[in-house]
């Protein structure tokens, strides 16, 4: 099941390279306001129905496993709660292959939405928190802070790249655990095997990525 799973995340990871949704050069990471030589977009997924859908069975493979343990690593949930605007995506995509009830928590007003949460909950019921893409967490904090302030209970995150810049560690010191399927380096590692980048620009990104990494976030 393992290997089987691993398989699985790098066809994604080069459907995601395939759809554009990797780039390399010089970018602003919007949250962290910094130069980065590497631009992830998993919102490209959704040109891919076979992707997205290979995405959301992803996450509910790591979900079901994660709660099989003798100590379970997932709690039980009784809704999803995408995070806008990529994380609403998947996790529209994830209730409809799990038949899993979604919520929308709106952070700001949209024109007549008002800041809150649309969809159908239970004061009380436990979310789990989708996202397509964690840099710091900034994102995932804002909506824990809005489903947690209308009564729902957050104790896992799940996401579809983790960029490693600090925010498993920075959701755990909140009481968050976060849950990736496919890590930053994992990806550019499999880019650099396949010929899909050259090694000068492996090390490049590399070497970003251990700076952020070293980076204590609080």
């Amino acid at each position: 099941m393992a290997k089987e799973q691993s398989l699985d995340n790098l066809w994604l990871a080069q459907a995601l390279f395939d759809l554009g949704g990797v780039k390399f050069g010089n970018f602003t990471v919007s949250e962290s306001a910094v130069s980065s030589p590497v631009f992830v977009n998993p919102k490209v997924l959704i040109s891919n129905p076979t992707a997205l859908r290979v995405a959301s069975k992803l996450m509910q493979q790591e979900i079901n496993l994660a709660q099989s343990l003798r100590r379970p690593r997932v709690h039980p949930f009784a809704v999803v709660a995408g995070v806008p605007v990529g994380g609403l995506l998947l996790a529209t995509a994830y209730s409809l292959e799990t038949n899993n009830p979604l919520i929308y928590a709106r952070i700001r007003p949209e024109g007549t939405g008002k800041r809150g949460i649309e969809g159908r909950f239970t004061r009380g019921d436990t979310a789990l928190i989708i996202d397509d893409l964690v840099t710091r967490g900034s994102s995932i904090l804002e909506t824990a802070e809005l489903l947690e302030e209308n009564g729902l209970k957050v104790k896992d995150v799940i996401v579809l790249v983790d960029r490693e810049h600090g925010a498993a560690e920075r959701l755990r010191h909140r009481g968050y655990n976060l849950i990736s399927i496919l890590k930053l380096d994992v990806m550019l590692t499999h880019y650099m095997s396949r010929g899909l980048i050259s090694e000068e620009t492996y090390q490049t990104c590399a070497e970003y990525l251990r700076s952020k990494q070293g980076e204590n976030y609080s």
